[in-house]
């Protein structure tokens, strides 16, 4: 599909059939980016957290504790009763019984006093017995009900005592997504948890002064070089422009000017870069579309000059961020997809997204085949694919590390995906 902004070029008898694509075709799920961190899972009460395990603890020594007890309390009732339901009294002679139980055998009316004796100690022991059992059942009934209300004040109680776990463990994840002005701040009493989490935070203290010095470091070195390169090259044009020159200075003056060029690209990269490692805090609503198209708007005469065709469906995608800092976002991308596409009828597609939460610009090339195992390395400064470091006319090594920068300090993220038949497919993921 032709770029809207540009008019649809004549069909290319060499170009790859491609199948067209649908604006309303269903999102397709992409693969999980290593950054930003994911927001936390929902965790099953299965597995054996530290929380889970404090509460089975304390539910566990509250059961014993009770099974203990109650131990104790039977085998104190069953002596309390067999000392408490001795006779005191020896009857003598005939006996006149009349029984009020249905525990214990009926008896005669009158009997001798000897068969009364030993008719009252065995219904005295079925008594016994009966009490005995009663105490017992409803005991284990008060203790399970116990022990039930037990491993649920665990579990709240377990809940109270790891919460500055839980502060601290949020205040990393957050430290994690590039925000080092993030600290845990724990009030209460001078314990354990207390200490852990100031030294947390001391820790972060010197991890932030130590970024801010290199941002620095790099911002200000960059900057004093910008001076010394605009005087080369003010010196160098003046130098060509005249006429009389003879040619060996001329192509001298080029080559010097070519490599003074290169190393102001390397500076406002550096600067570029430098700036995208700081977190976005004025942030305004831009358009990735419109971004999208300013980029293309800037390549499309290098894109036409190395035959290569600028496609894609951009619908308006609103984002809120920095407009300059995206806009270079989709720059390096539509330009690294240009540059290192296919000698002849390449194509690159770039496309906006919105998914839930999320905007996404898409940029998809042909181009030579890429080993996934080079992905990564392909987002660190100084790096190509294949070649550890810059020696190439088409850059300065930069561009996908600003691109990962700057989605990052958007609170975004960026991934790369080898196609089967050669090419990038670059997706950057924008929170909305």
């Amino acid at each position: 599909m032709a770029d809207a902004t540009h008019p649809t070029p004549p069909p290319r008898p060499a170009a790859p059939p491609r199948p067209a694509r649908q604006p309303s075709r269903p999102p397709v799920t992409p693969p999980k980016p290593d950054w930003p961190p994911q927001p936390e899972q929902p965790r099953s009460w299965l597995r054996p957290t530290i929380r889970i395990r404090l509460t089975l603890l304390y539910g566990g020594m509250f059961l014993i504790a009770g099974m203990v007890l109650l131990t104790i309390i039977y085998l104190l009732a069953a002596q309390s009763l067999q000392q408490g339901n001795e006779p005191t009294f020896e009857p003598r002679g005939t006996v006149l019984v009349r029984i009020n139980t249905d525990v214990c055998q009926p008896l005669p009316a009158e009997v001798p006093g000897d068969v009364f004796k030993e008719w009252l100690a065995d219904c005295t022991d079925k008594q016994r017995a009966i009490a005995l059992d009663h105490l017992l059942r409803r005991s284990l009934l008060a203790l399970l009900g116990m022990a039930v209300a037990a491993f649920a004040f665990g579990y709240v109680m377990a809940g109270r005592v790891l919460a500055p776990l839980g502060r601290i463990t949020r205040t990393a994840r957050q430290v994690a997504g590039s925000d080092l002005h993030r600290r845990i701040e724990l009030d209460g009493p001078d314990d354990e948890l207390k200490e852990l989490a100031d030294t947390f935070d001391d820790m972060l203290d010197r991890l932030d002064r130590a970024f801010t010095a290199q941002r620095r470091f790099v911002a200000n070195a960059s900057h004093e070089l910008r001076t010394p390169l605009a005087i080369n090259r003010t010196l160098l044009e003046v130098q060509l422009s005249d006429p009389n020159a003879p040619p060996e200075l001329v192509q001298l003056g080029n080559t010097l000017l070519a490599t003074n060029e290169r190393s102001e690209q390397l500076v406002e990269g550096l600067l570029l870069l430098a700036r995208s490692e700081n977190e976005i805090v004025d942030r305004k609503p831009v358009d990735l579309a419109e971004v999208a198209a300013q980029a293309i708007e800037q390549v499309r005469g290098e894109a036409q000059a190395q035959d290569v065709e600028l496609r894609g469906v951009r619908p308006p995608v609103y984002v809120q961020g920095n407009g300059v800092l995206l806009e270079r976002v989709a720059l390096n991308l539509v330009q690294n997809a240009v540059r290192y596409n296919v000698a002849r009828d390449g194509w690159v597609r770039i496309d906006t997204e919105v998914r839930p939460g999320q905007a996404v610009l898409v940029v998809e090339n042909t181009g030579p085949l890429v080993p996934a195992y080079e992905i990564d390395n392909m987002f660190e400064p100084f790096r190509r694919l294949r070649t550890e470091r810059t020696g190439s006319e088409k850059g300065v090594g930069l561009g996908l590390s600003i691109v990962r920068s700057v989605a990052r300090a958007h609170g975004g993220g960026v991934v790369a995906e080898p196609r089967e038949s050669g090419g990038l497919l670059v997706r950057v993921t924008i929170p909305v």
